[in-house]
């Protein structure tokens, strides 16, 4: 054994150490082309574990000394792991290739990764497929907003995607498949993370007629984002059914969307202004005013302090 690989082979060794293993990584690095292979042979040949940094740090040094056929092999390597600890080690090494890849913007680890995308969202994946800015991948992006671990990857990768990933987040979002009738819980998760984004994104006027009717949606979070949205593009009379539609919605929201209602119409209140003094001025009025009123009431007066201090002035 030469001087030089009797080093590699000691350096390979302090991968699995907390202290040296990223300085090893490093020195790997530095001895160039001839630690592929030994590198490879850790990658491929270590056991899963929930000890999973040092086949990480493997994996990085593989992608710094520019092996990308070693990484596209050990993602397409087929994996049995029944434990579920060990599987989810290997989860985490297969997810730092997959983001490791995303360095060579190029056709063949494009495919790849679509390919693996297709039978599991895994976030490295769908964050590297992301970075390529293409519209192939998006149909699984929205499919993966159903996953609660794959869901910010992917609404981080249709955000990025702008324009071109909008069309489709409109149609996830009317979509209460798989009927009219009954949405199930992940359906309902996906719409909602849909509506997020398009909230981030520029909804334009034009996009209106598709989203309007989410107004009436019966999940509060939807039809309060649909809400914001539409004081911001929507006509005359539009704008006062989401302003309604806010107001409505207070009694059923949780404190977090309140928070979001109140913000909203703080925002909007040179809109709003007519319609939340009107309704101050009704629930003042009442003289047995229910629980619900009485959270509509106090929300109202906080939007109309906070928008008087900011100097909003209404119509």
């Amino acid at each position: 054994m030469s001087k030089l690989s009797a080093e590699i082979t000691k350096l390979i060794a302090c991968l699995d150490s907390l202290h040296d293993g990223d300085r090893a990584v490093a020195l790997l690095v530095a001895c160039g082309k001839e630690t592929i292979s030994p590198l490879r042979q850790f990658l491929m040949e270590g056991k899963p574990s929930h000890i999973y940094q040092p086949r990480q740090r493997a994996v990085n040094a593989l992608a710094r000394l520019g092996a990308k056929e070693v990484l596209i092999e050990y993602l397409c390597m087929p994996k049995q792991i029944s434990d579920p600890v060990f599987r989810f080690g290997e989860e985490a090494v297969e997810n730092t290739a997959a983001r490791a890849l995303a360095r060579w913007q190029t056709d063949d680890v494009f495919e790849v990764l679509l390919r693996i995308a297709h039978t599991r969202t895994l976030p490295g994946v769908i964050e590297a497929l992301g970075s390529f800015q293409r519209p192939e991948p998006i149909p699984l992006f929205i499919a993966a907003l159903m996953d609660d671990v794959s869901r910010p990857a992917a609404e981080n990768a249709l955000r990025s995607m702008g324009e071109l990933a909008k069309p489709a987040l409109i149609n996830a979002a009317v979509t209460p498949a798989p009927s009219e009738n009954y949405e199930s819980p992940s359906i309902l998760l996906r719409r909602r993370s849909a509506m997020r984004i398009l909230a981030d994104l520029t909804v334009t006027a034009e996009d209106w007629p598709r989203i309007k009717e989410l107004l009436n949606d019966d999940d509060p979070e939807i039809s309060i984002i649909t809400a914001g949205m539409a004081l911001g593009i929507a006509d005359r009379e539009d704008r006062s059914r989401a302003i309604e539609t806010l107001i409505r919605k207070i009694p059923y929201a949780n404190w977090c969307v309140q928070a979001e209602i109140e913000n909203c119409l703080v925002k909007h209140y040179g809109v709003a202004q007519t319609e939340i003094s009107s309704r101050i001025v009704q629930l003042k009025m009442q003289t047995e005013r229910a629980q619900a009123s009485d959270r509509i009431l106090q929300l109202l007066l906080n939007v109309r302090r906070s928008a008087r201090r900011a100097g909003v002035k209404g119509d």
